[in-house]
């Protein structure tokens, strides 16, 4: 056998694995070899390579379109719901609940305004003012059990609510002890009267105004949320609609083909989604702004004259009721009875609360009561001064009879009943008026949310189906 000559050892005295064949063991990277990339950056390269081809740019350009759309048709999906939702909370939320609190707040003021009424008649107290009076109280309970299900427990409102369920029959107590104490010729029936009248509103009525307030807060809120404009999805649609111009005028200049009948298809729905929410929700907030205008605050006007009204005659009757126990020093130092002061600042408010609404009435059947009423409020301030001259020169009876008494006396009661059933009828019209508007703004997005979404991928799918017939041509 020839010898073998000898071998160098690796680099480093290293000892060559056993057999002497392959690298050796523990060897260092070579510093010139490429370093191993990632799959992001290889995709990326991919992507990149693929540009450089018209077929990988026709799909870049397909999947961009079909996101763009979708996308469009996705946030006009979203916020018109949100939107929807909020006017539907406008019509059959918050709106039925703030007059649900202006209900309590009225039947709480007239039964007091009952109570004082039953009060001076004395043990002749009429039926009908009886029944009055009950049939408040059972409407104040009712809508007090409607506000309870329908306020988040623990809010504020609730607190509201639960606190008046306290004081309800506390002041029915004392109305019922003041009439057991009159029927027998008691005065203390007369400061059981002043008692409940104090209860009433110092605590109960203030408290209801508050609840009042609570859920006209709530439906501002939700007009707040209903009426503005879908920008996002506006300018999202606007860009769809760029891209498929943009998209179908390249393929125009590189085949000289007018109509891809894919891009033609999907910029028709993108168009048909972007009309459509741009003329509903311009329809619904017009409709929403006319509930707003001309049912909303012609309604809170309305219910701030009622309750001026219903305070005023409450002050009237207890004017004879306390027969000047109860006064009040001015700052010119002047004395004066307080109810009789009280009945004053509630028929200035009554005259301003009539002439706001006058100015908010826009046809004939919302005028006529509110004009109606006004002219009762003159004849009542009329009335009421020749009661205080009768009050004043000793006649309590005559003074009376020009507050309670019969038809022939011409009693301020009259005035009064005549100033609360047109307020009642401008009401009626008012809530009717913001009921058809409402609905009409609400009826306007109607399928709005849902037709967005379909057309969107109907788009969607006209896009790729496009781009998917011109890369064909290059198979």
């Amino acid at each position: 056998m020839p010898a073998v000559p000898a071998q160098s050892g690796p680099p480093g005295g290293s000892p060559a694995p056993q057999g002497g064949f392959g690298p050796p063991r523990n060897t260092p990277p070579d510093p010139g070899a490429a370093p191993r990339r990632t799959a992001w950056a290889e995709g990326v390269d991919r992507l990149r390579a693929a540009a450089t081809t018209e077929p990988g740019r026709l799909r870049i350009i397909g999947a961009v379109l079909a996101l763009l759309v979708v996308a469009f048709g996705a946030v006009t999906a979203w916020q018109m719901t949100e939107r929807s939702a909020a006017a539907d909370n406008v019509l059959h939320g918050s709106q039925p609940l703030s007059a649900s609190a202006a209900d309590i707040y009225r039947s709480l003021a007239d039964a007091n305004t009952a109570a004082s009424s039953g009060f001076l008649a004395g043990g002749q107290e009429s039926k009908e003012i009886r029944e009055r009076y009950e049939e408040d109280i059972r409407t104040a309970a009712a809508k007090l059990i409607t506000a309870a299900n329908s306020s988040e427990p623990g809010s504020p409102s609730a607190r509201t609510i639960s606190r008046l369920n306290e004081l309800l029959p506390q002041y029915k107590g004392l109305i019922e002890r003041a009439r057991a104490n009159n029927r027998q010729g008691y005065p203390l029936g007369g400061a059981y009267l002043r008692y409940a009248n104090d209860k009433m509103q110092n605590e109960m009525l203030p408290k209801a105004e508050q609840l009042y307030r609570s859920e006209n807060r709530r439906l501002n809120a939700d007009y707040a949320d209903a009426k503005p404009y879908p920008w996002a999805a506006i300018a999202l649609g606007l860009v769809a609609l760029g891209a498929l111009a943009w998209a179908q005028r390249r393929n125009y200049l590189r085949t000289n083909r007018v109509l891809n009948r894919g891009m033609a298809a999907a910029t028709g729905a993108s168009l048909a989604v972007l009309l459509w929410l741009t003329v509903g929700h311009t329809v619904a907030r017009s409709g929403l702004n006319e509930s707003y205008d001309h049912g909303v605050r012609s309604l809170n006007v309305l219910h701030a004259a009622q309750i001026a009204s219903l305070k005023a005659r409450g002050n009237e009757n207890l004017t004879l009721v306390s027969r000047g126990a109860e006064t009040k020093v001015l700052a010119d130092k002047r004395t004066v009875d307080l109810y009789d002061y009280d009945f004053e600042r509630d028929m200035k408010a009554l005259t301003g609360r009539l002439a706001a609404a006058a100015d908010l009435a826009n046809d004939r059947s919302g005028e006529k009561p509110v004009q109606d009423a006004n002219a009762a409020m003159e004849v009542w301030k009329q009335r009421h001064a020749e009661a205080r001259e009768a009050d004043n020169d000793g006649d309590y009876q005559l003074a009376l009879d020009r507050v309670i008494g019969s038809a022939d006396k011409k009693p301020t009661g009259e005035c009064f009943d005549v100033v609360d059933e047109n307020l009642t009828l401008a009401l009626t019209h008012e809530e009717n008026e913001f009921q058809q508007a409402a609905e009409n703004g609400l009826g306007a997005m109607t399928g709005l949310p849902v037709g967005a979404a379909v057309l969107a991928v109907l788009a969607a799918a006209g896009a790729v189906f496009g781009i998917g017939r011109r890369l064909s041509e290059y198979r």
